[in-house]
């Protein structure tokens, strides 16, 4: 990224505070003849945390580095507090800090070698950065570690070493690409208590990338991407109970027969998804016996489960996430 002016860190309070921390208006972008997206729209009001799910291929990274300012969108507009990527970058990037799903931090040096480094691309020096500094390892709990190799940490400690990072310049937008990719289960929870507990004392707002349905549903909002468009979306809560039913996911040698018999004999919008029947409908569980009953030897198994985002994903798209 490119060097910002002395003080930016102190300088980008001063953008537009009625404006959206993100705007995002019918862009497209398109590599050779792969469409990435195509027109996008969305928003992120000031102090969310705000999930860009979709599956690999789906979008979600070239919108990520629209946003970043490291590619510039072939069509459409991007603001980030007012400044527009396009024709205010130096303005956004005051405004941003941003962690990369490939780990950018100097494996020889120590933690707060990697942050003085970062913070001289921002014009910061003397006691002014060392603040920032030591408030930003408190924020991530690694004060203890800062004079630590970044070599010498587990993948959990260094990622919270890019947060730190990132977080030096004090900035009003979070961006992060699969923030918690290799992190195995605790430190996957000890990110997001970081995360979470960074948006409530600063009120950052926070707009990350994921495949995983359960951080998305840990957000408030989140918009659903598959073949580079917004498939929907809205608050998590709200996007499974718009489905208003429950699911039944019935395993058979012959899905598309026991689909159409299904259709035919309960009147019910079966459908086969990925080589299993797929059924929505109030008070499923109820149902179970009467499909087996009604069709005993075309019924492996039956699984019944309350929506979730990725049946929400399934009803739009007509296929599985993966």
């Amino acid at each position: 990224m490119p060097i910002a002016p002395e003080n930016a860190a102190l300088e980008q309070r001063a953008a537009v505070p009625s404006a959206p921390a993100l705007e995002i208006a019918h862009v497209g972008h398109a590599y050779a003849d792969r469409i990435a997206l195509e027109d996008v729209s969305l928003a992120v009001s000031p102090g969310e945390m705000f999930a860009l799910l979709g599956p690999n291929g789906g979008g979600k990274t070239t919108l990520f580095r629209i946003i970043a300012t490291l590619v510039r969108p072939a069509a459409g507009s991007v603001r980030v507090f007012g400044a527009d990527v396009r024709t205010n970058g130096a303005d956004v990037r005051r405004l941003l800090g941003v962690v990369f799903q490939s780990p950018a931090l100097d494996k020889r040096l120590t933690v707060r070698e990697n942050l003085r480094h970062h913070g001289h691309l921002y014009g910061l020096r003397g006691r002014p950065l060392h603040d920032l500094i030591e408030a930003a390892l408190a924020r991530v709990r690694l004060s203890d570690r800062g004079d630590d190799r970044v070599l010498a940490l587990s993948g959990g400690l260094a990622r919270r070493a890019e947060i730190a990072k990132a977080l030096l310049p004090a900035p009003r937008l979070l961006l992060l690409d699969e923030p918690t990719t290799g992190l195995d289960p605790g430190a996957r929870a000890d990110l997001w208590r970081d995360l979470r507990a960074l948006r409530e004392a600063q009120g950052t707002t926070i707009v990350l990338t994921t495949h995983l349905m359960d951080e998305a549903e840990a957000c408030d909002r989140v918009a659903i991407l598959d073949s580079g468009r917004v498939v929907l979306s809205g608050r998590p809560g709200d996007l499974t109970a718009a489905l208003g039913g429950d699911i039944l996911t019935i395993d058979s040698d012959r899905p598309a027969v026991l689909a159409a018999a299904l259709r035919e004999r309960f009147a019910l919008p079966a459908a086969v998804v990925d080589g299993v029947v797929r059924i929505e409908r109030d008070r499923a569980h109820e149902f179970i016996g009467q499909v087996i009953d009604a069709f005993p030897g075309d019924v492996r198994s039956v699984r019944f489960s309350r929506p979730t985002l990725h049946d929400v994903f399934v009803h739009h798209t007509g296929h599985r996430f993966d």
